[in-house]
């Protein structure tokens, strides 16, 4: 009550006609801290029922952006390479900073009711959690904050801040809704946005990043290496869903596992068995990860995750394969540190692969300085009529994303050299560089062959690379456990 007061979240007004009341709830939660930085505690928030809100009336755009994975894996890259300084901040009751711009009232809180104005409803000032609108209010605040303190947002991640001081020095900052990340290679730089934070937010400090989104930050400054892990967030996973003594397994998926929709349960006894099973919680809580630190679980989550609306008892066994999978690399981790290489990519494509719709897979993975940075397993849009096809659409999605990386660095002062893109098919890479018409490439669709415009303007160098070296191999198919374990120390993923 203290926050809502202090940030003067509403005034009592009567109801106008014609008005409605959106009604609220208390939600209450025991948030864990972080060992030796902040103790576990308690916590009541007051949250609107923001479900009652008409569109058009209440609200209108309510997209609000966070910051990306691999924009913090770069980051962290950069801190490792340059020793720079990274702390943590955390913005207190941060949506009750966003202001409203449409009148909502809302119901007076039951126990604060007060006196003489009975009848009275709550006019919101500030976008309290729960509205649709709340996330974005409070980002356009923050980041006019940012703008006012010439910090720049980068053009290809709203929630990367950056600024370029007097003496050519850098301060970034990254947002995730009330998470923040900042670098510098001045602690007194730090200090100085951290006060200019608190001046206009509530801000709570905690000091070096240790632990970030469930994800720990572990440093060795002497060695110039940084560690990203998620063994804690793991752990639970692996004792919500009752795995933490499953005996473990060397590989994410097994080649035995063949699935499809045909395995999907048919009778009503299989549909009523599979309902009782957290099929759509556990891959939910395996993609998380794969998303934060662990390449290595891309292709199986995509495997799984394609079977989320009608599962089987064939698909739930190969998630828990998985889940034995996790229990034995717990301690897995990306490592970040001082190599010569930039940002080098590989891609690989799963021609027809999809036994459903024999669509292709394709998977990337980029790595800098030695580390994996960024990646992805996903099915194609299109059906591919041929290998060569197949890999011809990875490599332009793959050219895609090493564009984006490159900008990004590049707006971080990060001057990286020209990108190389490996592929392990010298025919889609002989498509690539020939701007001939064929009979039989005629019918690829148009939008994959802007590859060749970036290729012939030298943004991009795309090279031929061994299957037996290529990392994005266990992006798309199941491996056997020496070239699988091979592949994950191609791009930094180590024990």
């Amino acid at each position: 009550m203290e926050s809502l007061h202090k940030n003067r979240t509403w005034d009592l007004v009567k109801l106008p006609k014609g008005k409605k009341a959106v009604r609220y709830k208390w939600v209450f939660k025991k948030k864990e801290g972080t060992p030796g930085v902040e103790e576990p505690r308690y916590k009541a928030r007051l949250v609107a029922k923001g479900y009652s809100q008409i569109p058009g009336v209440d609200f209108t755009d309510v997209f609000s952006p966070v910051v990306k994975h691999s924009s913090i894996r770069a980051l962290l890259d950069i801190v490792a390479m340059h020793d720079l300084e990274l702390e943590q901040l955390d913005v207190k009751t941060a949506f009750l900073h966003g202001e409203l711009e449409e009148d909502i009232y809302m119901q007076q809180l039951e126990g604060f009711i007060v006196s003489e104005k009975e009848d009275y409803v709550c006019l919101l000032r500030k976008s309290l959690y729960g509205l649709k609108q709340s996330p974005r209010q409070w980002y356009k605040r923050f980041d006019s904050f940012m703008a006012s303190h010439d910090f720049k947002r980068s053009s290809l991640d709203s929630c990367v801040f950056f600024k370029k001081n007097s003496n050519g020095s850098f301060v970034y900052l990254l947002l995730y809704v009330d998470d923040m990340l900042i670098a510098a290679k001045d602690k007194g730089e730090i200090r100085k946005v951290k006060a200019q934070l608190s001046e206009k937010f509530e801000m709570k400090d905690l000091g070096p990043a240790k632990k970030i989104l469930g994800m720990e930050i572990l440093r060795d400054r002497k060695a110039s290496k940084l560690y990203l892990s998620q063994k804690g967030y793991i752990e639970k996973v692996l004792c919500r869903f009752n795995m933490q003594s499953a005996k473990p397994v060397c590989t994410p998926l097994a080649a035995h596992f063949r699935l499809s929709s045909a395995l999907s349960p048919q009778s009503d006894d299989e549909i009523e068995y599979m309902s009782h099973v957290p099929y759509s919680s556990a891959v939910g809580s395996l993609m998380y990860a794969m998303v934060c630190s662990r390449p290595d679980l891309s292709y199986a989550v995509s495997a799984v995750s394609r079977y989320m609306a009608n599962p089987d008892k064939e698909h739930w066994k190969a998630v828990q394969w998985i889940l034995r999978y996790l229990r034995g690399t717990t301690d897995v981790c990306l490592q970040f540190g001082r190599t010569k290489d930039g940002v080098i990519g590989y891609v690989d494509a799963d021609f027809a692969g999809d036994l459903d719709r024999r669509r292709s897979l394709t998977g990337y993975v980029f790595t800098i300085r030695g580390c994996a940075i960024s990646w992805k397993a996903t099915l194609q849009t299109t059906v591919a009529l041929s290998t060569t096809e197949a890999e011809y659409m990875a490599i332009t999605e793959a050219c895609k994303e090493a564009i984006w990386l490159k900008g990004l660095f590049s707006e971080l002062n990060e001057d990286l050299q020209i990108s190389t893109v490996f592929c392990d098919s010298q025919s889609a890479i002989f498509l690539t560089k020939d701007q001939m018409f064929h009979e039989r490439t005629k019918y690829i669709d148009a939008r994959y062959h802007f590859v060749r415009d970036i290729i012939a303007r030298g943004d991009i160098v795309v090279s031929k690379i061994s299957t037996h070296e290529n990392p994005a191999d266990m992006m798309t198919k199941s491996l056997p456990i020496t070239k699988f374990e091979h592949c994950l120390d191609l791009v930094g993923v180590h024990c």
